[in-house]
């Protein structure tokens, strides 16, 4: 077949099968050209999960009559200088509109602030229809009907219209995180409605807009972050270690303004929690990286979802150091999750007897007189025994801590109680089923898991001790040879040295091999051949060593485990108090090692709701 010139409508088509994957991808497109455009509000409205209907109704700047037609056409912008290196608004190719008319039945109506009237132009299928004079307000509405008419195969593709109106609302609420002194609103016969009014840009707005979107949870779970590095600033909120999510659909990351899903910045995530979250838990975060836009490339992919960075290193360095540093610097902090479960936990019919009678989940009377079997009146079984018993002085010895106490002993005992009471997971009280601390503070009370508190304290030892000087290493008997690729045998030797501080001895043995020498004595006999491998595809992928620093952070979690306190170990109140000062002097001491919390508190007022007092 010879080699012909395609036509513009096929070309318009190949470019709408790059940008145009969903109704949801022509959501994102025009919602964009909206924010571009300097709306303070964008509403949507969709039918028939967007296939039968999409329109995208703005109060931004509106477009004059005689720019409608160059809209329409293949790369014409506004947005876009002489540098394609100063990007600086959500679109700039000047493909979305011709490639939905290419698809789609697609209508523009616009107007702009100094115009008396609006003007209208329509494209179907790729045949562009005279402009028109129209009637609207100040702003753009810009109505897709029938998506893929004109590519009917694009159709068998699509999914249900409950997933694509489920995308095209986690699209809206992932563009209104970044905006918000922007009001959008969602609606149509497809959906319930969304609407996600305007805050401010302030960063309590912004709080308030993120609640809006991640659950009203979240500020009350989250930590503030702003850090910076060379030319590269990164704010935002995470998640505390025990507020969280089985999978990573609220982790909201962006780059000047943009929505991206990047796999450098997911890898950052996770890498920052490694040591507090389990595997199959992961953080609920909203991050916004600013530099410099000569120093991103945000044109290397259809959907403009990818960006390239100049500097990969640095930006994941930051995202790692900031994140961590924001947890450190939170102290002790329980979700507020926790909490609510305990609180559903104690209600009445939260929990199953097996017995039958009433419903609310007590055993009924009938049921305990029978079950106390056929004997006689006993006062300290019965209902209406005095209200004194167990509290009467020879009843109170297990609570006694040693001898007698002088009255200026026991006096200063209360003034360091009351000190106590203060501090974050205040006084030890008591300890229950050899396994759990109960602590009070002056407006709570909490529960601690002494083992698992133990655990991240002995954990979070071991890894200073291993990170504050070289780690031991273990020469081996014959040196092992591992076969790589040169590009990969390169970039080991250039992080030989860091390598040698981890307890890993490498060399470069001739074109293509590395010569290992020494291993980390922590490891123990290890497969030498795989770890070398997993590091060269670390350092290929992040430039990084994490691989051989998690190894040995793994071995010190397992000797913390086996190293703390037991369950079932009786703790004296002053071994209870100083674990309590311990964990709050520990970051990341809210979650163990495998990423359980360690303590739940139960604020006095949730105490008084469950008594009736409030």
């Amino acid at each position: 077949m010879p080699i012909r010139q395609l036509s513009e409508t096929m070309i318009n088509q190949i470019a709408a099968g790059e940008v145009i994957e969903r109704p949801a991808s022509v959501v994102k497109e025009l919602v964009e050209n909206a924010l571009d455009a300097g709306a303070g509000r964008v509403e949507i409205v969709t039918a028939g999960g967007g296939l039968n209907l999409i329109r995208v109704t703005d109060d931004g700047a509106g477009m004059p009559e005689q720019e409608l037609t160059l809209a329409v056409a293949r790369h014409c912008t506004s947005k876009l200088s002489d540098d394609i290196n100063d990007i600086r608004s959500l679109g700039f190719r000047g493909e979305a509109l011709p490639s939905i008319g290419s698809v789609a039945r697609l209508s523009i109506r616009s107007r702009t602030a100094q115009s008396d009237s609006a003007a209208e132009i329509s494209i179907e299928g790729g045949r562009v229809a005279p402009v028109r004079p129209a009637a609207a307000n100040r702003g753009t509405t810009v109505e897709v009907r029938d998506l893929f008419f004109a590519t009917p195969a694009r159709l068998k593709f699509m999914k249900g219209e409950r997933a694509e109106s489920s995308a095209t609302s986690d699209i809206i609420k992932r563009v209104a995180i970044a905006f918000p002194s922007v009001r959008f609103t969602l609606a149509g016969s497809d959906r319930s409605t969304l609407e996600l009014p305007a805050t401010d840009d302030s960063p309590e707005g912004q709080l308030r807009r993120l609640a809006q979107v991640m659950g009203s949870e979240f500020p009350d779970n989250a930590i503030a972050v702003d850090a910076m590095r060379e030319s590269v600033r990164l704010t935002g909120y995470v998640s505390i270690p025990s507020f969280t999510r089985a999978n990573a659909l609220q982790q909201y990351a962006y780059v000047n303004g943009r929505p991206v899903r990047d796999k450098l910045i997911a890898g950052a995530i996770r890498g920052a929690y490694m040591d507090v979250l389990p595997r199959d838990r992961h953080a609920v975060v909203a991050l916004f990286l600013t530099l410099d836009p000569a120093t991103v490339d945000v044109n290397v992919h259809p959907a403009k979802a990818d960006v390239r960075f100049r500097d990969p290193g640095l930006v994941r360095g930051l995202i790692i150091g900031a994140i961590r540093e924001a947890l450190t610097g939170a102290g002790v902090r329980a979700a507020t999750t926790g909490a609510a479960g305990m609180m559903a936990a104690f209600r009445p019919g939260a929990a199953s007897f097996g017995q039958g009678g009433s419903t609310n989940g007590h055993r009924s009377y009938e049921a305990a007189y029978h079950a106390s079997g056929p004997v006689g009146f006993d006062a300290g079984r019965s209902p209406q025994r005095p209200l004194d018993m167990g509290f009467r002085e020879h009843d109170q010895h297990a609570f006694d801590s040693g001898p007698a106490l002088s009255a200026d002993a026991r006096a200063s005992q209360v003034e360091a109680v009351e000190t106590l009471l203060g501090a974050t997971l205040g006084a030890a009280r008591a300890q229950v089923h050899e396994n759990y601390i109960v602590a009070q503070t002056r407006d709570s009370l909490v529960i601690v898991d002494q083992h698992a508190a133990h655990e991240r304290l002995v954990y979070e030892a071991l890894k200073n001790a291993l990170h504050s000087r070289p780690v031991p290493a273990q020469m081996l008997l014959l040196p092992e040879i591992v076969d790589l690729p040169e590009d990969d045998a390169e970039r080991l030797a250039l992080h030989a040295e860091t390598l040698r501080r981890f307890g890993l001895g490498i060399e470069r043995f001739g074109p293509g091999a590395i010569a290992v020498r020494e291993t980390p004595s922590m490891l123990g006999e290890t497969d030498v051949q795989q770890l070398v491998r997993d590091l060269a595809d670390e350092i290929a992928d992040n430039d990084t060593t994490e691989t051989l620093t998690e190894r040995l952070n793994h071995i010190a979690a397992t000797m913390a485990c086996h190293g703390s306190v037991r369950s079932g170990r009786l703790l004296k109140p002053d071994e209870m108090n100083a674990l309590l000062r311990q964990m709050e002097a520990t970051p990341g001491s809210g979650t163990c090692n495998h990423g359980r919390p360690t303590y739940i508190e139960l604020k006095l007022a949730d105490i008084e709701r469950l008594f009736g007092r409030r």
